[in-house]
């Protein structure tokens, strides 16, 4: 099964790129949303984190309290190490299970989407890295206006990823996220045809 890492900055348009492969029959396994998944009520990475957190990072029904989280390990570098140190493992461990479990139903392209994929070493997981680009006004202007930041927040969390320029010289295809919507899409439309529709024919 060839697996392709889907990966850019905040805010660039990696899930909107994703979920476009996903619409056209790509299998598509998210981080994000395993990262989601790994902290739900009764995960062990859960426990962990409020072991090491403490009881302020949970909301009162018990899920996790994201905002609070994010405030204190965005402000604090080691604070995101243990993090890390507590979520990558489990969200590998998911990751694994979904992609045997894709590769045993016969699939032959899986989208691999992580955001963190150069910082977090995980490119030996994939067989090759597509990113979504853009440049950093942009992406500032689309973070601000996602996430109600102010310039200043957006610019931390923009900060502590690889800069995009970076990225985009490790990337064997780029797609570029500058444009609109329609812009997007003709772009993946493309490249689902000649990369892999083209290539599952042949």
């Amino acid at each position: 099964m060839r697996i392709i890492g889907l990966t850019g900055g905040i805010a660039s348009g990696k899930t909107s790129a994703a979920h476009l492969f996903e619409k056209l029959g790509a299998a598509v396994v998210d981080a994000d949303q395993l990262a989601r998944e790994v902290v739900q009520p009764g995960e062990e990475a859960l426990a962990q984190i409020v072991a090491s957190f403490g009881d302020k990072v949970l909301n009162p029904d018990g899920t996790l309290n994201r905002a609070t989280l994010g405030e204190i390990v965005f402000a604090d570098p080691s604070a995101r190490r243990i993090l890390e140190g507590i979520t990558h493992p489990a969200i590998r461990k998911r990751a694994e299970e979904k992609l045997q479990r894709l590769r045993e139903a016969g699939t032959g392209t899986a989208f691999y989407v992580a955001p963190l994929l150069f910082e977090a070493g995980i490119t030996s997981r994939v067989h090759e890295v597509w990113v979504v680009y853009l440049d950093q006004e942009t992406q500032l202007a689309r973070l601000m206006a996602r996430d109600g930041l102010s310039r200043e927040a957006a610019l931390s969390r923009i900060a502590s990823q690889m800069p995009m320029e970076e990225k985009k010289k490790l990337g064997r295809i780029v797609i570029d996220n500058r444009g609109s919507r329609d812009e997007l899409e003709a772009q993946v439309l493309k490249l689902w045809r000649e990369e892999i529709a083209d290539r599952t024919k042949g």
